[in-house]
């Protein structure tokens, strides 16, 4: 169950490139780069592109890079009809070498393989460097492929090279046509936003009406539409995504807003407080505070393996939620017809799988235990069309606190899964009292903003210490800290051991329970970010 209705609304407003994907994993890079011009897009997968480009009707298109040679038995291809339509397109590496392809050119692999950085030479003036790069100028780029171009299509011609890429970048000025072997959209590429800002705006003439103040105004009006005078139910997590939501929603349609906070007792310090405060207080939404944590506390006793446990919270959110949900209908009011979800972009883009088609990637806990479903009530995923980095700044056009805005993902199942083994409220709080000293310290460092997620995990293993003159017992608490883009990879965030001293210290004599920290230095893959 979706919500088309307000995407189809507000995405036909706007401008719009496709963007094809070929299998990249920084396909999502590139749209939040176009998104981040201020020109709208969609992500469609390649065996679906055709239908996608008639639905979307967009005024340019851009090939993501992939994972195949253009040679391998089925490898993808872009339909002719993309090229046959009069709008610009920008292949980025495989991107390039399909529509070299296609067009009439040849591919074949590469005499050197280029992964990293590397340098490519101007060699020609185009619309595509206008103003950012000059004619016979040497500038940093990000490559990662195994085949190049080796003869051009038609109407093309050579644009700047390296030297493993002697076609690094080919033009067809006259049908605007472009293809380059480096990767635009990472950030190891410097000017490669504005090299697709000059694709957007100065080549495909599109508008930069993207932007969150706008999205605020025609959301609300969408919002309005669609309810009519009916009554939304919105539960809230506590996480940014369901807050900027909760509070869209409100400012469309006011008191017909109910949030349901569920507070199963697995929230990291003064989570709970926080959330009430705000939706109460601050905005004055009306809000449900379940406070159900001894069931579902009591419900988690002796339970260890990771996937019972979420098993056990998400059919206990469910039945919590329908609990709450009936009461409110019995208020005297009426039912609420429409289910809010802070469903993102994201979570609704279609994967590419090469052997079986499309996939489509739908979150679990954006739809909790099947919960739409078994409340048989109409979506309202108001911010579907967006990214994350959107929402926030979305979050901050709505006048959420910065505090808020700018906090880290935290899962669903909460410190149940930050507390590897058996769950006890006293193992819970020691989590709790950990977690805050860490974050605290990252805080203080101002180390906060450059980290994608940072928890500490309270491990089910006891080492013997010395406190004093006497002998101690006691768990083991590890620290976690990774930046990522998406959550997809991430790496560990290299502190200084000066700060890590700082924060085990403060740990160790501050929280009763813990004498021996322990740092986390695994990547994903092949980890997770998180521990369960």
């Amino acid at each position: 169950m979706t919500d088309d209705g307000l995407h189809d609304e507000i995405a036909g407003r706007h401008d719009k490139v496709l963007i094809v994907d070929f299998g990249s994993q920084v396909t999502q890079l590139i749209a939040r780069r176009v998104r981040e011009a201020g020109v709208y897009c969609e992500i469609a997968p390649f065996q679906s592109a055709e239908a996608a480009f008639a639905a979307l009707t967009p005024k340019a298109v851009i090939l993501s890079g992939g994972p195949n040679s253009v040679h391998d038995e089925g490898a993808p291809r872009a339909p002719d009809a993309l090229f046959d339509a009069g709008v610009p397109v920008l292949g980025i590496c495989y991107g390039e070498q399909v529509m070299a392809l296609q067009l009439g050119g040849k591919v074949a692999p590469g005499r050197h393989r280029e992964f990293g950085r590397a340098e490519v030479e101007v060699r020609a003036a185009s619309a595509l460097f206008e103003g950012v790069w000059t004619l016979a100028a040497r500038y940093p780029v990000w490559m990662s492929h195994g085949d190049a171009v080796t003869e051009l299509p038609p109407g093309f011609s050579v644009i700047a090279a390296s030297a493993s890429a002697p076609m690094a970048a080919i033009a067809n000025e006259a049908r605007r046509f472009y293809g380059v072997q480096f990767h635009l959209e990472v950030m190891h590429t410097p000017d490669g936003a504005k090299l697709l800002s000059n694709f957007v705006h100065k080549i495909a003439g599109l508008r930069a009406d993207w932007t969150m103040g706008a999205f605020r105004g025609e959301a609300i009006a969408a919002i309005r539409r669609k309810v009519g005078d009916g009554r939304v139910l919105c539960g809230l997590s506590g996480g940014v995504d369901s807050a900027v939501a909760a509070v869209l929603i409100h400012e469309a349609i006011g008191d017909r807003l109910t949030c349901v906070f569920v507070d199963h007792g697995l929230l990291r310090l003064g989570e709970a407080e926080e959330v009430v405060g705000l939706f109460r207080d601050h905005y004055n939404i009306p809000l449900v505070h379940a406070q159900a944590q001894a069931l579902f506390l009591d419900a988690l006793a002796g339970v260890s393996d990771p996937e019972e446990k979420r098993k056990i919270i998400g059919r206990l959110f469910v039945s919590t939620f329908e609990a709450e949900a009936k009461k409110i209908a019995a208020d005297g009011r009426g039912a609420p017809e429409f289910l809010a979800q802070g469903t993102l972009y994201p979570d609704v883009i279609e994967s590419v799988s090469f052997s079986g088609g499309p996939s489509v990637t739908i979150k679990s806990h954006h739809n909790v235990g099947g919960l739409p479903e078994r409340m048989n009530m109409k979506l309202v995923e108001p911010l579907r069309e967006l990214f994350k980095d959107e929402v926030r700044e979305l979050g901050r056009e709505l006048g959420l606190p910065e505090a808020f805005v700018r906090r880290h993902p935290f899962p669903g199942p909460g410190l149940a899964i930050r507390c590897p083994g058996g769950i006890t409220p006293e193992k819970l709080e020691i989590l709790r009292q950990a977690d805050a000293i860490y974050l605290d310290e990252i805080k203080k460092a101002g180390l906060y903003d450059d980290i994608w997620q940072a928890f500490a995990v309270l491990l089910p293993v006891q080492t013997v210490g010395v406190m004093g003159d006497g002998r101690t017992y006691e768990f083991v608490c590890a620290l976690r800290a990774v930046t990522s883009v998406d959550g997809m990879t991430a790496d560990f965030f290299p502190f200084d051991m000066a700060f890590l001293g700082r924060a085990a210290t403060r740990i160790i004599n501050e929280v009763k329970g813990v004498n021996r920290v322990v740092y986390d230095v695994t990547s994903k893959p092949p980890g997770t970010i998180e521990w369960e």
